[in-house]
């Protein structure tokens, strides 16, 4: 009944959401929505003015080069200020969000070392973990396979029609490192305490493994690192129940400030591009609810219905990582044992997370066609296995995968101005990849367990 309520609580908040955040953009918002329209404008025609300059040392180029500083430093003005004029919006979200990320790290770690340890030996981790990772690397395979068919299938970027921006023109995301030295350092931590500060995830992960290994090793003595590891992560779980009470505020917060920063246009204006990629996600959420349903027949649906409340808090707050104590719990109540529970879900994410992984082949190819750029066939394929190493071990936390996207952009030649078709509507993609995560990270769970004997 509890649950019942929460999933309630959680619809009304999205309602009363996008009911505030509406109002709030058509009486608050939209004048400052609308400075910001008026100097993008006027940056855009004073750049376009000079290129037709031959001579940039005129005092024509120069007056007119002063002119885009001031607009420029006008938007950013008008940016700030928009900010601050969402920030009680936003400031519940990052309330819940911080509360979340307080608890993430310190689980993760006492859960995966007692999962570890309970398993057992290294054979079992290794036979537990081998069939982990290969569910794994198919699930990313096949999300990326299939954002890439649907991408070509529906060709959102056709009808843009972009010119090639000028090389100076860029947008302010980091390229992710691509080079195996980068990978390597954000697989590995270098210190505990520094991959807990940084809630960085893999790295935690690592340390565990062999926490948990070398507690098993040691026999006896271990026992009461179990039991101590135990108890902590029931007390965290205990927090998480209280922390869970203010997902509906959250929730509000979160869809508010998405529609009183965009409006309700923004809809209407990407209606097609959004349309398609939900619809692939919901062909993803197919394929995936079928291949369980192979090994859990039925009780497939039962378990939807158990993590159908972790999903909207991921949706609502458009990061996976926001959800993770609520699929633990219900992955336990559901029937799935806690030693698998524990080693499966911290790995899922860090190398599951699906929803994430089509969105990358999506949207990368999405900007290809707005250029009006021709990808092979072995080019997209290229493009697919490199986002199979680059995308292992992003976070599940807004904005990562853009990240992502900016340094396989490079890699293609594709115009990295172009991210800014993205900007605007990624936390509206971000919920519905979001979800996805979560699905994906507990059907996988309650397939190992089912695997391994371990499902009551």
């Amino acid at each position: 009944m509890q649950k019942n309520r929460l999933t309630l609580y959680i619809f009304i908040a999205l309602i009363l959401g996008v009911i505030a955040g509406y109002l709030y953009n058509v009486y608050v918002i939209d004048t400052i929505n609308k400075r910001i329209s008026r100097t993008e404008a006027s940056i855009k025609n004073i750049d376009n003015s000079l290129k037709g300059f031959i001579d940039t040392t005129g005092i024509d180029y120069k007056l007119l080069a002063n002119q885009r500083i001031i607009q420029v430093n006008l938007r950013k003005a008008n940016d700030s200020l928009r900010e601050d004029k969402l920030e009680g919006f936003t400031i519940l979200s990052d309330i819940f969000l911080r509360l979340i990320k307080m608890i993430v790290g310190p689980l993760v770690f006492t859960t995966l070392v007692v999962g570890v340890a309970k398993v057992g030996d290294v054979k079992a981790v290794g036979r537990i973990g081998g069939k982990t990772m290969l569910l794994f690397i198919s699930a990313t395979f096949v999300s990326l396979l299939l954002g890439m068919l649907m991408v070509n299938f529906f060709e959102p970027g056709k009808a843009m029609h972009l010119a090639m921006p000028d090389s100076h023109l860029s947008v302010a995301i980091n390229k992710t490192a691509l080079s195996l030295k980068e990978f390597i350092g954000h697989v590995f931590p270098r210190s505990f305490f520094e991959a807990m500060t940084n809630n960085e995830i893999l790295q935690i992960v690592v340390f565990s493994l062999f926490f948990g290994i070398g507690t098993a090793a040691i026999g006896e003595k271990g026992e009461i690192v179990i039991k101590a590891m135990d108890a902590i992560s029931h007390v965290i779980l205990k927090i998480t129940g209280y922390v869970m009470k203010f997902a509906p505020i959250a929730v509000f917060g979160a869809i508010a400030a998405v529609v009183a920063k965009q409006g309700m246009g923004i809809l209407s204006t990407y209606a097609v591009f959004l349309g398609e990629f939900y619809i692939s996600l919901i062909i993803l959420w197919a394929l995936i609810v079928l291949a369980v349903f192979f090994v859990l027949k039925r009780r497939v649906f039962i378990l939807l219905n158990y993590i159908k409340d972790a999903m909207l808090i991921a949706f609502s707050t458009s990061t996976s990582e926001a959800a993770y104590p609520k699929v633990l719990l219900e992955l336990e109540r559901f029937g799935c044992n806690n030693k698998i529970v524990s080693f499966v879900l911290p790995l899922g994410y860090s190398f599951n997370l699906v929803g994430s992984m089509m969105y990358l082949t999506f949207a990368s190819l999405f900007l290809a066609q707005a250029f009006n750029m021709h990808l092979s066939l072995w080019q997209q394929t290229s493009m697919l296995l490199v986002l199979m190493l680059t995308s292992k071990g992003v976070a599940g936390v807004p904005r990562a995968a853009l990240v992502v996207i900016a340094g396989t952009m490079a890699m293609f030649n594709i115009p990295e101005a172009g991210l800014g078709l993205l900007i605007g509507i990624d936390p509206l993609m971000d919920m519905g990849r979001s979800a996805t995560n979560v699905l994906g990270n507990a059907m996988t769970t309650a397939v190992i367990s089912k695997w391994e004997g371990e499902l009551n």
